[in-house]
């Protein structure tokens, strides 16, 4: 890749990818001509949407990368990002201000050894966790903390509508008891622990367990394999763009997709491909945007407020 404008100022990159994703899109950047010509700075979720949300065009970076439900949200109120140059040819239809760097998928999962002592069946639906059976033996996360129990309501809401779905959810949640996690991977680590036998989470982390050889599996639910993409984005500062803002974004999805695809095995782009235990059984999409105001109703709903 050509390198960008010399004599331009660093490219400001915000993100709140966690540290393998970062590490792959620097090696992306700097083994294509941008070495030196960027600063990353990584963020919490909530910390960087804060941000944005309350300094809109005015905040330091030039490019950000953050879940696609608040650039959905942050486009829609203060029109914020530019398009991208270059058309971006995704599996599923995208905005043109964004460049899907990353996607997460939501599945159950079991510790089966834990499962057999307990003396429990295997869940084949979310729904299932809400059967008082499961009451203490299951670890989810909650919709207040992490994004990833989103994936879990999403699905309800789908299959269910609104009120009955959320239902569903808070039985769940009651279900879960002192194992209602505030983070992702909260529950998989309660699982590998043995503290409880079944879960909700992120599907490429039960798979990379199973390959190690540890006693979990995945399961999909009938409800559906829902997916939340992270992407980057360039702020629209008018004159005060970095001229090198755009050359970040297109580097990083054409020379860092491979890296990523290996830690987040969901296929984003056409002719990406990934192992057959990281495919889905049953890929869905909210039939709504994911927005942040979106992610605020579906969490009233399942706290009844």
């Amino acid at each position: 890749a050509p390198a960008g404008n010399t004599s331009a100022p660093p490219v400001v990159i915000y993100t709140n990818a966690d540290e393998e994703a970062q590490v792959a899109m620097k090696n992306a950047l700097d083994k294509n001509g941008l070495k030196g010509a960027y600063l990353m700075q990584g963020f919490g979720t909530s910390e960087l949407g804060g941000k944005l949300v309350a300094e809109g065009t005015n905040i330091e970076a030039d490019v950000v990368t953050i879940s696609t439900y608040y650039l959905e949200s942050l486009q829609k109120q203060k029109s914020m990002f530019l398009p991208l140059e270059g058309k971006v040819q995704t599996i599923n239809p995208t905005p043109d201000y964004y460049a899907p760097i990353l996607g997460l998928s939501g599945s159950l999962f079991v510790n089966t050894q834990v499962l057999k002592d307990d003396g429990l069946k295997a869940p084949a639906s979310i729904e299932d966790l809400a059967d008082p059976a499961y009451a203490g033996h299951i670890a989810v996360p909650d919709i207040m903390g992490s994004s990833t129990s989103w994936l879990m309501t999403q699905a309800m809401i789908a299959e269910k509508g609104e009120e009955a779905g959320a239902a569903v959810i808070r039985q769940i949640e009651k279900n879960a008891g002192a194992h209602l996690e505030k983070s992702g991977s909260g529950p998989l680590k309660k699982i590998r622990a043995g503290e409880v036998a079944v879960g909700f989470g992120l599907r490429h982390q039960a798979v990379a367990d199973k390959a190690k050889g540890l006693p979990i599996d995945f399961i999909d639910p009938k409800e559906g394999n829902f997916t939340l993409m992270e992407a980057a984005a360039v702020v629209n500062k008018g004159e005060k763009t970095n001229p090198n803002a755009q050359k970040v974004v297109q580097t990083i999805i054409q020379f860092g997709r491979t890296e990523l695809l290996r830690n987040y095995p969901v296929a984003l782009y056409p002719n990406e491909k990934v192992t057959a235990d990281n495919q889905p059984a049953n890929p869905k999409q909210f039939p709504e945007p994911l927005t942040v105001e979106l992610l605020q109703k579906h969490q009233n709903l399942v706290k009844g407020q």
